[in-house]
């Protein structure tokens, strides 16, 4: 479904991300962990364009970004994208937030955008909300809004970027809960995150990185278990001992 290769991404002098290659099949569910400016999220920007790389290349479901002729706003609707900031616009109700870009992008009409989105919002446990303002939510509830948002486009994968780190506590679960509902569904999704209770719960695959390198890329359980690099080790005593 998504294959990376040899990619890296440069910020002037910066190095972001150095050689780095991954394949995610259909249907996984991929972990990207690592500390602060790792590369984590520079590297799931890349996936859908969000970011250009300098070397290397991105192919979504056998399809080059880089190829002539690709069509930018299809590819970022094919591949959902969810921030750690909810993204939506705060001057449109929840049901214009989840119509637009199936309006502008996929061309359907009023009532079928409508349909689609009440459906999602009903899945998620808000269609009561759909006429409020986000500032009228609670973060959680915006960022449930937000993978709704992303799945009205029918996407083929959805990527998400630390999609917890603003919310409170209290927050978080109700989230991963939607989070853990589509890697039930056998949605192919990449996740940026720190939530390790999320990982060892649905990830098919954990990929660590550091100093803009993959330094791991496995399975949950050699991860966890059998972590071979000294990095990793260091990075999992500290974050598990909470």
């Amino acid at each position: 479904m998504i294959e990376i290769s040899n990619v890296s991404k440069n910020y002037g002098a910066f190095e972001a991300l150095k050689n780095c290659s991954a394949r995610i099949e259909r249907g996984q569910v991929v972990v990207i962990c690592g500390p602060s400016g790792s590369g984590k999220s520079t590297l799931i920007k890349c996936i859908n364009g969000l970011e250009p790389i300098d070397r290397g290349h991105i192919a979504i479901d056998g399809k080059r970004l880089d190829a002539p002729g690709t069509d930018m706003s299809m590819l970022r609707a094919q591949v959902g994208m969810v921030f750690q900031n909810f993204e939506l616009f705060p001057h449109l109700s929840i049901l214009q937030n989840l119509t637009l870009a199936q309006k502008k992008v996929l061309k359907r009409s009023q009532g079928e955008a409508v349909a689609k989105a009440e459906k999602l919002l009903h899945r998620i446990g808000l269609a009561a909300h759909i006429h409020k303002f986000p500032g009228q939510l609670s973060g959680g509830q915006q960022q449930r809004v937000a993978i709704a948002r992303a799945l009205a486009m029918d996407p083929i994968a959805m990527l998400f970027d630390e999609p917890t780190s603003a919310l409170d506590p209290e927050m978080i679960q109700e989230v991963l809960d939607v989070m853990v509902a589509l890697a039930k569904d056998g949605m192919t999704m990449v996740c940026v995150t720190h939530e390790m209770g999320f990982a060892r719960q649905v990830a098919d695959r954990i990929i660590f990185m550091d100093g803009g390198h993959i330094i791991e890329d496995c399975t949950k359980n050699e991860f966890f278990e059998t972590t071979r690099s000294e990095r990793a080790q260091q990075f999992l005593s500290k974050i598990l001992r909470h």
